[in-house]
């Protein structure tokens, strides 16, 4: 029967005493909640509140059960866990990220009837400094194997040497009694073939590729690949993969080289939530992700804060994305009142072993981080939890290296008593602050940026730093790029990667990462944005309180490059223009409907404009216009009329002008010739339009389609301000799953079937069902009609 989803036939539970309601897997409990200003989670967690959920599920055991190892795998559920079979417990975890597998065939009876609960206990919150969802928000599997198999995580490829041929060396575990005539072969794509005997539950093969097609972010070439174990002649157990072949080095005088090439890492941040989907992860989601980030210029992703899901894994293996998949936001000492740092000591090791048997067939994955802005690494304790951390790690992957992403202000805080986080527990009502509290908050929300790079060029940041850096490969700096040419002199050993910046940092990041031997690149703060920590990189106007964390019903962070619908922003567009990604310049445009406000800024947005010309009722206004270039010199032209030219500075060139609709365009000049042009235009009269992303779906239950929502002309131009309440409704072998926007703030819910544009658009996820057929979705507005569209589904 080998391993199968195990994601139907459930039913959810509110404890105590809630309706019983049918779910399919994955599901995030947490999205549906009622949203308060007293929402537990307070500015953390989008103020969700928290709760326990209780998922059952009844199951009938195969006939041959007595002869097999049945188990359960979780790829993830939030809350404490605890899985009942009948009533007994049969397995607990305590990590909201951690993949865990729950023996089965000592519990059941071949051909009985079963009642299978999962109780997730995610009442005590804030448990995080995000939205974490909350219940079985990953796959579940059945794994019905043979008493002698291939464990799920037991198969390690390696890469020896390139060249011709290419050495690949293969480590295959078995598990159950084997006896000494087993043996293991390993097909690498249609030509390659390796065996080995099994000694002591393991077999070590190596193989000789001839012609390798080598895996990396610009070729991710991936072999199908077939393990079998053998008993003679007959195949016990077989599992197949997707391998790639490449090398990994990284030392502080060449920096990365991947498969003997130089690499710089043009880097995401990216938190594990789905925006409209919350929390629960699709395989079909994470790879919409990977795709995008991949055509915004992003060549990786640091999993932020915790391990990344295997389908987004599988996503970076396909589409070619270089991962650092991260363990931990806390050690020993807490950043929320509810968090995981008293598990800590108990649960690291689990966790870690976890991720790297879950990464070591990947070759998207090239180091690990042992944690993210652990204060504790200040001390002596810190630096030897850090090397205990490393130690272990490379004894199970000695072919990835280590880093930990280390916050300079955070640590120099640290030293001298005063905790950076707030462990108190939101105020049951958030009062409108003061107007000079208020300024001083945005002030300080402005410039801390500017604060963190002053603090860490002081001499204290290297002795705060030094010893956790010696104990890992890489040293990871948040928020410090100014210490790279001087740490590179103090430490010449040192390798060092900007883990965690500022999005409008990167063009004084950037040339810095060219030109310092041995830094490797820079994670962007985010790539790709996410729900809580509410407000931190979200602009205010006129009277809306500002400051780092914004009052209910503030929902999303919005430091994101890309929104949570998928959307680039400006932020994406400097990106482009400084890893010379740009094939012309790029336009946006500040909000036309918050000319002349006060602006209230965020150190973690550079700027709130957007790829946009379309502005009704705002003629006359001020128009702030923002053009992203690598070219000399910008010219822009509003109806053929020319605005000037402009040098751009730092990748930007600003111009104002009265806005009147009509056509915007800019036209790039590299040595006096043009070397490009882009366009922006008006919008004529709006509809509601539905645009699908895919047309066709899989009819397994799991498949999304995701359709924006657009209040557009006949041309698609999508008028910014033509705000229209949705409603959807959804026919045949499919069903809406998620349906949202991407507006900062709002209390209208995900989970329902009617929202509110934002910006002129809302997005709209449908779920395949089992059977193959036409699915038909019709949007209706209050005042912009209403349109359909249709997406077919096919047989698996």
């Amino acid at each position: 029967m080998g391993t199968t989803l195990f994601t139907d036939g459930w039913s959810l539970q509110r404890l105590p005493g809630a309706a019983v309601v049918p779910v399919r897997l994955p599901h995030d409990a947490m999205l549906a909640e009622p949203r308060g200003a007293r929402g537990g989670t307070g500015t953390h967690g989008g103020y969700f509140p928290g709760g326990r959920y209780r998922y059952a599920k009844r199951w009938t055991a195969p006939d041959d059960a007595a002869r097999r190892r049945l188990s359960l795998v979780f790829e993830g559920v939030h809350g404490r866990t605890v899985v009942q079979v009948d009533g007994v417990p049969i397995g607990r975890c305590a990590s909201g990220y951690r993949e865990f597998t729950v023996p089965l065939h000592d519990v059941i009876t071949p051909g009985g009837e079963h009642l299978i609960e999962v109780d997730a206990d995610n009442r005590e919150v804030p448990n995080s400094r995000w939205y974490t969802g909350a219940g079985i928000y990953r796959p579940v599997w059945l794994e019905n194997l043979p008493e002698v198999h291939l464990p799920r995580d037991g198969v390690r490829v390696h890469t020896h040497a390139t060249g011709e041929p290419t050495l690949v060396e293969v480590g295959v575990d078995v598990a159950g009694p084997a006896p000494d005539s087993l043996t293991v072969e390993v097909r690498l794509g249609d030509a390659v073939r390796a065996t080995a005997p099994v000694t002591g539950g393991t077999a070590e093969l190596r193989l000789a590729v001839p012609e390798a097609r080598l895996w990396s972010h610009d070729h991710p070439h991936l072999y199908n690949t077939t393990v079998s174990l053998l008993d003679g002649d007959v195949v016990l157990h077989r599992r197949t993969l997707r391998a790639g072949l490449r090398t990994l080095h990284v030392d502080a005088e060449r920096g990365l080289l991947v498969n003997g090439e130089h690499i710089l890492l043009r880097g995401a941040c990216v938190h594990h939530d789905s925006g409209v989907l919350g929390a629960a992860t699709f395989r079909a989601s994470e790879f919409r992700r990977a795709r995008i980030l991949k055509a915004n210029g992003y060549n990786a992703i640091r999993s932020a804060h915790n391990p990344i899901s295997r389908d987004l894994l599988d996503a970076c293996d396909e589409i070619g994305l270089y991962v650092m998949d991260e363990l931990t936001d806390t050690w020993y000492q807490s950043k929320t009142a509810h968090d995981a740092a008293p598990d800590f000591a108990a649960t690291w090791r689990d966790d870690a072993r976890a991720m790297i048997g879950k990464d070591h067939a990947h070759p998207s994955v090239i180091m690990y981080s042992i944690g993210n802005e652990i204060t504790e690494t200040a001390t002596a304790q810190g630096a030897r939890t850090a090397r205990e951390l490393h130690d272990f790690i490379t004894r199970l992957d000695p072919h990835r290296p280590t880093t930990v992403a280390i916050n300079l202000l955070l640590n120099i805080m640290a030293t001298r008593g005063k905790s950076p986080y707030r462990l108190e527990e939101e105020p049951a009502e958030q009062p409108k602050p003061s107007r000079i509290t208020s300024t001083a908050a945005n002030v300080l929300t402005n410039r801390l940026g500017a604060v963190m790079r002053l603090i860490s060029q002081l001499p204290v940041a290297d002795r705060v730093s030094r010893d956790a850096f010696a104990a890992v490969d890489i040293a990871g700096y948040n928020y410090a790029f100014s210490r790279y040419l001087g740490d590179r002199r103090r430490h010449p050993g040192r390798v060092i990667l900007g883990t965690e910046s500022m999005p409008g940092d990167l063009p004084r990041i950037w040339p810095l990462v060219e030109r310092v031997p041995g830094v490797l690149g820079d994670f962007m703060w985010t790539g790709w944005d996410y729900l809580g920590e509410a407000g931190i990189g979200t602009w205010a106007y006129g009277d809306q309180p500002g400051g780092l964390h914004k009052p209910y019903p503030a929902l999303i962070a919005g430091p994101g490059a890309i929104d949570i619908t998928g959307l680039p922003g400006a932020p994406a567009l400097l990106a482009r223009a400084v890893w010379g990604e740009l094939t012309a310049p790029a336009i946006a445009v500040r909000p036309l409907d918050r000319s002349g406000q006060r602006t209230l800024r965020t150190a973690w947005r550079a700027s709130d404009a957007v790829p946009s010309w379309a502005w009704r009722g705002c003629e006359g206004r001020t128009a702030e216009i923002e053009v992203y270039s690598a070219d000399d010199e910008v010219e822009l032209l509003l109806n053929g009329r020319s605005l000037g030219r402009r040098r751009p500075r730092r990748f930007l060139a600003r111009f104002r002008t009265p806005y009147q609709p009509g056509e915007l365009v800019a036209v790039g000049y590299r040595d006096g010739h043009e070397s490009g042009r882009s366009r922006l235009t008006s919008a004529g009269p709006a509809r509601l339009r539905l645009v699908a992303e895919s047309e066709a779906l899989t009819a397994d239950g799991q498949d999304l389609a995701f359709v924006h929502i657009q209040l557009a002309d006949e041309d698609g131009t999508v008028e910014m301000l033509a705000a229209d309440t949705v409603t959807i409704t959804v026919a045949g072998p499919g069903h809406l799953t998620a349906f949202g926007s991407a507006a900062p703030q709002t209390e209208e819910t995900f989970t329902g079937d009617t929202h509110t544009t934002y910006r002129g658009r809302a997005l709209a996820v449908i779920r395949a069902d089992d059977q193959p057929g036409t699915i038909t979705i019709t949007a209706t507005s209050r005042r912009h009609g209403t349109a359909t569209a249709e997406l077919q589904t096919r047989t698996p």
